[in-house]
């Protein structure tokens, strides 16, 4: 009996992890994001849309290749129903300052706008103790392009990134070789 006790509490703990997915069409319509750069908004809100059809594809992305824990995405993701979009940004954008996700998460949460205001990802990574640089747009816009490539969806490139980055073939030729 105490097992049975035991599993049926471990399963109530695992419960959420196991739900649909929150991200709906519905949010991710009305998903609205400032970062600061009208490139990356748009790619942001494209992985709000992917995010609802593949959920377990995003939350290994972003596990993978932000380096941050799968369990603690997927609570921001199922429990705290944060939109993929900005899941992303905090990761990637953290990554690229060199601070944890979880210092985003927390900058996030704090963050009050004015009153009527949204929350803007521009305020927040001001508020943050590294301040912005090229670099770093650069290497979350990078990682942008390069999670597209990782789900064969398609991303539009500014002339900027068309120049860095080379077309799909040259971006698969130059993943071929490393």
């Amino acid at each position: 009996m105490k097992r049975l006790r035991l599993l049926l509490v471990a399963l109530l703990l695992w419960l959420p992890l196991l739900a649909i997915a929150q991200q709906t069409a519905d949010a991710s319509a009305a998903y609205r994001v400032d970062t600061g750069d009208a490139w990356v908004d748009t790619q942001l809100q494209d992985i709000n849309h992917y995010a609802e059809r593949y959920p377990d594809s995003f939350l290994d992305e972003v596990a993978r290749y932000a380096g941050v824990p799968r369990d603690y995405i997927a609570a921001l993701f199922y429990t705290h129903k944060w939109q993929a979009g900005d899941i992303y940004f905090a990761c990637f954008w953290a990554k690229a300052i060199d601070h944890s996700c979880r210092d985003s998460v927390k900058a996030w949460s704090r963050a009050v706008p004015d009153e009527g205001e949204p929350k803007r990802w521009a305020d927040v990574i001001a508020s943050l103790p590294t301040a912005p640089t090229n670099l770093h747009w650069r290497a979350l816009r990078h990682a942008i392009v390069a999670s597209h490539d990782h789900w064969d969806r398609p991303v539009t490139l500014d002339a900027t990134l068309k120049r860095q980055l080379g077309d799909r073939a040259a971006r698969d030729r130059a993943a071929a070789t490393r």
